[in-house]
């Protein structure tokens, strides 16, 4: 064994690191201690119960975890005595000593033979290095020797590319030169050594010379300028390339690129002139075969191709502008083009082009707002240069003998769709630019408008708008005149919509809305001057009628007929505010301003006008409330007539006004106003339009249940003078000399509810209420019942009194008729009588109640009406 190891086993067996004598002793000392105090015998009867974890091994638990816990140790070995533990401990403490001594030993014997194979390495690494300084000295001179033939080499490399550069240069210059003598050849243009001047051209756009150049077709004409732009793209593409080289050579011949130039485009503007020319109709037979048509298609198609390719578009839509749109527009629109007289030749409907015709709206003008859009018709492919695109669908606004601006529009649609719709669509495909950009993009962005052909925009809108603006603007702009600023208004927007339906893309439209001349246009209106024009059209009429502070209810002959001419001329002015007439849907947000305000004119007119009525009879109609036994005047009469006619009136002219407003809202206003609008609060904050109207007409409305509650008080009066005689039953029965027991009511219970009947018109023909009498005759019934039958109630309690009062003081005299009282024979009589006159009064009471359309199976006012008479029977008895 080797000295490490003595050592290590002395170590070990000298130090206790984990004290575990001392925790062995402490253990048999606490056991010794519980059993003593379990009982007093000695005996312990508590047992524990504890797992037994087997020997001790490197499986334990208890010994592998990151913490040990001396009681939890001690406690699984509990049923282990003291020496048993120690022995097993001391046993597992050998068994770790020994494999760590394993352990140290396996790796020091490692080292150990390490250091003994290392012994002598010095002297050898001392000889190996004496050959690396000999070598070193050989690779940097071989070193050196590399780089002098590699720079050598990049000499040469250098001398070879600038060469290479210098005859490709060489070779570019006379690319440049050979395409310009072609260009010139094609062109027809005299070379630099000739002084003869240039070739003349004919008015064909092709060079008139020889025989060996004669005149050739349109279609030849139009690929060979094709074949001239190719070539002249591949010159510019050498020039660009001979500048960025600085050679002077370019700048020398650059008059003559900029004379090729000005050729090509005007050859080219010629050619695109005479294809557009032979576009029309104007071959004896005034129309194009289909043969003719497809080829000049073509050709347009051809050129269009080339003004892109050239980046010429502007000079393409001059061509197109100065050829075919304006000289149209100069026989179309012209001053007093609106006054002259159509011909009769001119039809006066629309004209059907297939099923592809779109149907014009109905019922001109328009009683909606225009809501922009942009619809395209199929487009048949172009591709095949055999076919030509499908002749567009024909739109036209409707015409009549008073609207010579229709006529103007439709003589436009038709020039569009006849003679630059199919070059509008050539265009846009022959832009190279837009057929590559994606269809999804069009709308999300605007593209660079001096970028690709904008013919819709910048040459029909452009032409069109000026020659309005310029030529019968003072006809169609015509702010004084609010009627036909209205009417041309909405033929010219319609105009519009159906001019939109010629664009080719919708990116079309957008530049064409887009437009200065398009914002200047809708300028010409003069919207707000228009809005203030119809404003006091319309609030003259409306404060006229509300100067009058009177209500004189007219006699109605339907239920949607106001009574007052006040409510019919508010009502009057808020339709004509949205009328198709009158409205223009981009003031929309002014006439609903307009509405609210015209309502609560109307409130702030039927509140005073309310107090008013009230304050004038309030004397009289107090008086006749309050002395309910009395029967009102004739001139009572006359007042309480008036002030239900005219309460009467507010009420259905309010309601009737709210239910209008309502509807009107429903079905026009909150479709018309625009979504911000709609969106937007109304000067409080979360309050929507829909709130702030119910809020506006909640002022108005405010007056219905105090003129309920006056017409309910002058009606419960009328009922309870009708009740008066009930007073008399008891006098009239003692006074009677039949003795017999009524059979039928009293004759004022059928006159009992009379005038509520003739307020309603119940049974008749007219009333004040009948307008009333849907909505309001039910609960108005039901008020007066429940007061009637009170006031009832209160007559037979009044008639106990008086009765009980002459019983006492009648005690102990001759017996006469009482009605509460004991009598004899023939007052009893009297009295049955009287009992059951009464009880056939309150059942026909009653069943008049019931014949108005009140429930009395739940009305707790009847049942004590009926419990009085009832209870005033059983007291006699």
């Amino acid at each position: 064994m080797t000295t490490f190891e003595q050592s290590n086993r002395n170590y070990f067996s000298t130090e206790d690191p984990y004290q575990l004598d001392r925790l062995a002793e402490e253990l048999a000392s606490r056991e010794d201690r519980q059993s003593q105090s379990s009982r007093p015998d000695g005996v312990n009867t508590q047992s524990t119960d504890l797992p037994d974890y087997g020997p001790l091994s490197h499986h334990n638990t208890l010994l592998t975890g990151p913490d040990f816990n001396v009681e939890e140790f001690l406690l699984s070995r509990a049923r282990a005595s003291l020496p048993e533990l120690r022995t097993e401990l001391r046993d597992y403490l050998a068994t770790l000593k020994e494999e760590l001594v394993q352990l140290i030993n396996n790796d020091y014997e490692a080292f150990i033979s390490l250091s003994t194979d290392l012994r002598s390495e010095g002297s050898r690494l001392k000889r190996m290095r004496g050959p690396l300084g000999d070598l070193r000295s050989r690779v940097l001179e071989s070193r050196k020797e590399l780089e002098v033939i590699q720079d050598s080499i990049q000499e040469k490399l250098d001398r070879r590319t600038s060469l290479r550069e210098e005859k490709a240069l060489l070779h570019l210059l006379l690319k440049f030169s050979e395409s310009v003598t072609r260009l010139e050849s094609l062109l027809l243009i005299t070379s630099p050594e000739r002084n003869d001047g240039f070739v003349g051209v004919g008015p064909s756009g092709a060079p008139a010379q020889d025989d060996a150049h004669e005149e050739k077709g349109r279609s030849n004409r139009a690929k060979h300028i094709a074949r001239v732009a190719a070539e002249y793209m591949q010159l510019l593409y050498h020039v660009s390339k001979a500048r960025e080289e600085k050679c002077a050579f370019v700048d020398e011949l650059q008059w003559r690129v900029d004379r090729i130039q000005s050729t090509l485009s005007s050859d080219l503007d010629h050619l695109f002139a005479t294809l557009l020319t032979s576009m029309r109709d104007d071959k004896p037979d005034g129309h194009l075969s289909e043969i003719e048509r497809a080829k000049l298609l073509t050709d347009l198609k051809e050129c269009l191709r080339t003004y892109d390719a050239l980046g010429l578009w502007r000079d393409a839509e001059d061509v197109l502008r100065r050829e075919v749109v304006r000289p149209f527009l100069r026989k179309t629109v012209y001053y007093n083009a609106l006054g002259t007289p159509q011909s009769p030749i001119v039809p006066k409907t629309p004209f059907r082009a297939g099923p592809l015709e779109l149907v014009p709206p109905t019922g001109f003008p328009l009683r909606t707002p225009y809501t922009p859009f942009t619809a395209f018709a199929p487009k048949q492919d172009s591709s095949s240069s055999t076919t030509h695109l499908a002749a567009p669908p024909h739109t036209t606004l409707p015409e009549d003998g008073d609207n010579p601006l229709a006529h103007v529009y439709n003589q436009i649609l038709r020039f569009i769709a006849r003679d630059m719709k199919d070059i509008m669509e050539l265009a846009e495909h022959a832009s190279s630019k837009k057929a590559t950009k994606p269809a999804s993009n069009v709308l999300e962005e605007q593209e660079d408008t001096s970028d690709g052909f904008q013919i819709m925009g910048y040459v029909v809108w452009e032409e069109v708008a000026s020659a309005i603006i310029n030529d019968i603007g003072d006809n169609v702009f015509s702010a004084g005149r609010p009627s036909d600023l209205r009417k041309n208004y909405d033929t010219t927007q319609n105009f519009l919509r159906y001019l939109e339906l010629f664009a080719p893309s919708a990116q079309a439209v957008q530049i064409m809305r887009g437009h200065e001349l398009y914002r200047e246009f809708e300028r010409r209106w003069q919207l707000p001057v228009y809005f203030q024009l119809r404003w006091k059209e319309i609030v003259v009429d409306v404060e006229e009628a509300f100067n009058e502070l009177r209500i004189e209810p007219t006699i109605v002959k339907d239920k949607l007929t106001f009574s007052l001419s006040q409510t019919a001329a508010l009502w009057h002015a808020i339709t004509t505010c949205w009328s198709s007439e009158v409205l223009i849907p981009e003031l929309s947000h002014r006439f609903w301003r307009l509405t609210l305000q015209l309502l609560s004119r109307y409130a702030a007119w039927l509140n005073p006008v309310y107090t008013a009525i009230g304050e004038s009879s309030s004397a009289s109609r107090s008086a006749s409330v309050n002395t309910p036994t009395e029967t009102s005047s004739a001139e009572t009469i006359a007042i309480d007539d008036a002030l239900l006619r005219q309460y009467a009136a507010m009420i259905a002219d309010v309601t009737l006004l709210e239910s209008k407003i309502a509807n009107l809202w429903q079905q026009e206003i909150s479709i018309i106003l625009p979504p911000e609008v709609l969106e937007s609060t109304s000067g409080q904050e979360g309050q929507t339009p829909q709130d702030a109207l119910k809020h506006v007409l909640s002022k108005s409305t405010s007056v219905v249940q105090p003129a309920a509650s006056q017409i309910i008080a002058i009606l419960t009066k009328r009922c309870c003078e009708a009740l008066l005689p009930v007073k008399s039953i008891p006098s009239q029965f003692r006074a009677m000399s039949n003795k017999r027991l009524p059979t039928e009511p009293s004759y004022f219970v059928q006159t009992i509810f009379r005038p509520l009947r003739a307020f309603f018109a119940i049974g008749s023909s007219d009333g004040p209420g009948r307008a009333l009498k849907d909505a309001y005759s039910s609960d108005y019934s039901g008020e007066v019942f429940n007061n009637v039958v009170q006031r009832y109630i209160s007559y037979l309690v009044a008639m106990k009194k008086t009765e009980e009062s002459l019983r006492r003081l009648k005690k102990g005299q001759k017996s006469t008729f009482s009605l509460f009282g004991n009598a004899k024979v023939d007052d009893g009589r009297d009295e049955e009588r009287i009992r059951t006159q009464m009880l056939l009064d309150v059942e026909a009471f009653g069943k008049e109640a019931q014949s108005l359309g009140i429930d009395l199976t739940s009305n707790e006012h009847y049942d004590s009406l009926k419990g009085t008479v009832l209870t005033s029977g059983q007291d006699d008895a």
